[in-house]
């Protein structure tokens, strides 16, 4: 099959395809017009090639399983070296979950702190948007800027 066709059967452009050659994760033939050809097997790489990075795996990380599925397995995840990938790949998205946690807890903790100290401000919910009146609301033992100025 030619570049548009395989494009179009994996949802990605030749442009991509070319991209992908060029780091050497996609191999090409040329038939006797000079023309781009692939086969079946190259789609079930360039698949590969897309499930993995649609989870967010950098080309260098997805060249194992590219080479485990041009060995001849039947799945690029079929190899030692495309496990060891999954590993990292679990510790660096344990390490994240981790620093999002703390992210979390600092927002929760900083929300906390706002709402102990100014209970009355307008609350931002999900729900109609609030009027401009509403954000101009100040609680009521606040003194308006500009209001009573005459009496000091």
């Amino acid at each position: 099959m030619r570049i548009g066709e395989l494009a179009r059967r994996a949802s990605t452009t030749p442009r991509a395809l070319r991209y992908y050659e060029s780091r050497g994760l996609l191999t090409t033939r040329r038939d006797a017009s000079g023309y781009r050809s692939y086969d079946e097997a190259d789609l079930t790489i360039l698949r590969q090639i897309r499930t993995l990075q649609d989870c967010g795996f950098e080309l260098e990380d997805i060249r194992p399983f590219v080479d485990c599925l041009r060995a001849g397995h039947p799945t690029g995840d079929a190899c030692p070296s495309s496990a060891q990938v999954y590993r990292r790949k679990l510790s660096e998205l344990d390490e994240l979950i981790g620093q999002l946690h703390g992210v979390r807890g600092w927002i929760a903790g900083q929300l906390a702190g706002v709402e102990s100290v100014a209970p009355d401000l307008p609350r931002c919910e999900f729900g109609p948007p609030l009027s401009a009146s509403d954000c101009d609301r100040q609680p009521s033992n606040t003194p308006i800027p500009g209001e009573d100025d005459d009496e000091h």
